[in-house]
């Protein structure tokens, strides 16, 4: 039975990560979540350029981190941070597109 993302994770979050990135973290409640995610094959590079709408390239790191139950990815901002038009300074709410993925 699928469930969604954010039933599974403890911590869905985004943040700045310089001027020209945001980092994404989702950190899970146990490790039987986490791994039954990772091994999913739904969160991927390949998979959170798609739910961005994103060319692959503007995702600069996508780590998998065993030892805190954890997926990261930053990607590069289209605009740097505070310039005219970025509609989200503090980069803190860029991850609304991961809370409602379907997790197998």
């Amino acid at each position: 039975m699928a469930i969604k993302l954010s039933e599974l994770a403890n911590t869905i979050r985004s943040k700045n990560a310089g001027v020209n990135q945001v980092t994404f973290d989702i950190i899970f409640k146990n490790a039987e979540d986490y791994e039954r995610v990772r091994r999913s094959g739904v969160i991927t590079r390949d998979t959170v350029a798609q739910f961005f709408r994103i060319p692959r390239e503007r995702i600069s790191d996508f780590v998998e981190f065993d030892p805190a139950n954890a997926i990261k990815f930053t990607i590069y901002r289209a605009r740097p941070n505070g310039s005219p038009g970025d509609w989200d300074i503090l980069g803190c709410q860029q991850y609304g597109p991961l809370l409602d993925i379907e997790i197998p």
